[in-house]
This record gives structure tokens, C-alpha cells and sequence, in this order.
């Protein structure tokens, strides 16, 4: 007869094991609940304050990102999106992909790389209550390598600057959508030349090539900002900033017929910034 004998357990103090057990029981939380409690999770790291008249607080989160006239300008170049369906990459905090839906989108796809920023949004989805919106947790550009497209707009806020190869996520926009709203940072060495409080974090303007067509560059470093739990910014230490022209004339080159260019901010305090949606049909 097989005896099976208990497993000896390391020895562990009282004083030790007192200490984790309050640790995991401050993780409980005991009122009534409540959709605040939702977002206290991530109290002192949102960037997006929640929609006017939500009574809903978030910390620091000073960006009106639920009322967000870039998203309402995207929405009307494109003629509106009711019954549409949407890839929006890099939602951030939700807010966007929360206007988007309430502006009729029949869908809305988000892919998300930052494991803490899709927390977020899983949070804000349930609290508001959102429906037509799906959230991936993963890379936007391995996404679109591998997914079939086949989505009326591809909505990339706060993205293009904080990739190492802007260029290679936007190559990948003909095959995703006829539809692209891009709002970006960009690279300006005039500009930011008298900007010294962010002028540091840039190397020189580099040139590059893809497929042929030239384009300019300058890597920028995050620095201190690496330190913060609310980062919201790409993946590796650095991301390099393509300039305003490259860009323009990068998406034109794509096949992109109409692009329209609004929210012009050469003086934005975290550098020179614009949005460009663009189309493949002039008129749509």
C-alpha cells in the first residue's frame, strides 16, 4: 500500500506571516460597490478624465479624451461612422473607442500593448457600459501584419511617435482600411531648437528608405518619464519622430488621395503636433 506523506512546508514567522496577510487583505474591498471603486484601482496613473457629468474621478487624469474634438473632426471628415467598423490603435483609456461607439460605430476593434493601459480600458468598458467595442491586449503592428483587414478606418491617436518604425506601421494602413485618422507628434529641429525643456530628449534628423521612398527621422528618448506606473508611451526606451512632411507625403505615396490636415500645435508643450485623416477615395 502507497502511503503519501504531507510536504514539509518552509518554516515561516509569525511576525512574517501576520504581515502578508494584511498585505492581501488591504486588496478587499468592503462598501457598497460602486463604479468609482472601479477606477480607484488606478488611482494617481490616469491620464483621461471621464466623461462631463459622469461624476466619476480619475487621478491626475486632466485630458478631456471623452470629449475629444479630434475624434468628432475624424468623425465628420469621414462622412460619420454609424454602422461602421473601426481599428483603433492604442485606445489608451477608452475614451476615444467610448466616441467612437456613441458616434454609431457598429464595431470597434482596440488593440492595446500596455498591459496597464488595457486594464484601464476593461475598467472603463464596464463602467460606462460600452457594447461595440472589443479590446485586444498586444502589439498594433503585429495585429495588422496578421489580421485580413477589411475595417472602414483605421483610428491611430498618440501612436505614430512612440513607434521605433513609424514607417512600417504605416505601410500597413492600405491593406486595413480606405480610412485613416492619425493624430501625431512630430519632428521639427527649428522648432524644438527652442524648446529646451523637451530639445534634450532628441538626437540629430537621420534619413531613411522603404521601398524606395526617402524619409526623415530623429530618435527621441523617454527619459524620466520611464519612471512613472501612468507611462503611456511605446515600448522601448526610445521611438523615433518622423517629420510633418514625411509623414504627408508617406501617406499620399500609400495611395491615399485626400488628406486633410487640422489641430495644427507647433508650440505643443510636448512638441510640435497635427492630425491628418486620409482617404483613398478624394471624396469620402
Amino acid at each position: 500500500m502507497f502511503r503519501f506523506r504531507k510536504k514539509r512546508q518552509a518554516p515561516v514567522s509569525a511576525a512574517g506571516h501576520a504581515q502578508a496577510a494584511v498585505g492581501i487583505l488591504d486588496a478587499y474591498r468592503m462598501e457598497r460597490p460602486s463604479p468609482q471603486h472601479v477606477l480607484d484601482l488606478f488611482q494617481g496613473e490616469w491620464s483621461s478624465a471621464m466623461p462631463a457629468g459622469s461624476a466619476l474621478q480619475t487621478s491626475p487624469g486632466h485630458a478631456a479624451l471623452f470629449e475629444d474634438a479630434r475624434v468628432t473632426w475624424a468623425v465628420a471628415q469621414a462622412g460619420g461612422v454609424a454602422g461602421k467598423r473601426i481599428l483603433e490603435i492604442g485606445p489608451l483609456e477608452g475614451g476615444h473607442s467610448y466616441m467612437l461607439e456613441q458616434a454609431g460605430a457598429a464595431e470597434v476593434v482596440a488593440v492595446e500593448a500596455n498591459t496597464r493601459s488595457f486594464l484601464k480600458c476593461l475598467c472603463v468598458k464596464e463602467v460606462l457600459g460600452m457594447k461595440a467595442v472589443r479590446y485586444l491586449l498586444g502589439d498594433g503592428v503585429a495585429f495588422m501584419e496578421h489580421d485580413a483587414g477589411g475595417f472602414d478606418m483605421v483610428f491611430a491617436s498618440g501612436v505614430l511617435y512612440h513607434l521605433q518604425d513609424p514607417m512600417a506601421f504605416l505601410r500597413l494602413l492600405p491593406r486595413m482600411a480606405p480610412r485613416v485618422l492619425l493624430w501625431t507628434h512630430y519632428f521639427d529641429a527649428g522648432i524644438l531648437r527652442n524648446a529646451p525643456a523637451i530639445a534634450h530628449k532628441f538626437g540629430p534628423v537621420e534619413r531613411g528608405v522603404i521601398d524606395g521612398f526617402g524619409y526623415e527621422f530623429a530618435e527621441q528618448s523617454y527619459k524620466e518619464a520611464l519612471q512613472w506606473n501612468g507611462f503611456c508611451g511605446g515600448s522601448a526606451p526610445t521611438s523615433r519622430w518622423l517629420t510633418r512632411q514625411s509623414i504627408i507625403d508617406y501617406v499620399r505615396h500609400l495611395g491615399y488621395r485626400r488628406s486633410d490636415v487640422a489641430f495644427e500645435a507647433p508650440e505643443h508643450p510636448n512638441g510640435p503636433a497635427f492630425a491628418v485623416y486620409a482617404a483613398m477615395d478624394s471624396s469620402s
